[in-house]
């Protein structure tokens, strides 16, 4: 059984996601957007839904999430946080190992810098995944980037440091 891999750029206005099998083939990419207009429990819920119903679409053997970075506004990494909670929950629900990597690392696995910009992530995800036209939006491709980072850690795993979380 191949092993399949979702990378999950988590937001509450866009949680990007991508799935791709351990031999960089994609699978299925895009995004769970919550309206804006609705308060947060209700968007919390609707990445929670999002993420059990592309658990069962695809059955992962495993989950990368970006790790979150200090923001500047502390409200907006609390969100964020929330968001992710609710990944890590889906996760769990279906015994799911969660990697996390930071978006620099996710960058430098695919681009071979971590200050790439985001176009320069989609364009090389396009390359590297063999697509037509470069994935949209932004947080599909860093979804992308993130699964593809784990696929590398994970058939090299005594060549590279990493950070499981569950």
């Amino acid at each position: 059984m191949k092993k399949t891999i979702l990378g999950i750029d988590p937001g509450t206005r866009i949680t990007g996601y991508g799935i791709i099998d351990e031999n960089l083939q994609p699978i299925d990419f895009g995004c769970i957007r919550p309206p804006a207009n609705l308060p947060l429990p209700k968007r919390y819920e609707i990445i929670f839904d999002g993420v059990e119903a592309l658990l069962k679409l695809h059955n992962p053997t495993a989950i990368a999430i970006e790790s979150q970075f200090v923001l500047k506004n502390a409200q907006s990494a609390i969100k964020l946080g929330m968001a992710k909670g609710m990944i890590y929950l889906a996760a769990a629900k279906r015994s799911i190992s969660v990697y996390e990597y930071a978006p620099k690392k996710a960058k430098l696995a695919v681009v071979g810098t971590g200050g790439a910009s985001k176009s320069q992530v989609q364009k090389m995800i396009q390359a590297l995944l063999k697509l037509p036209q470069p994935p949209e939006p932004e947080d599909a491709a860093d979804a992308l980037a993130l699964a593809i980072c784990c696929a590398h850690e994970l058939r090299a795993p005594l060549c590279m440091s990493r950070s499981k979380v569950s």
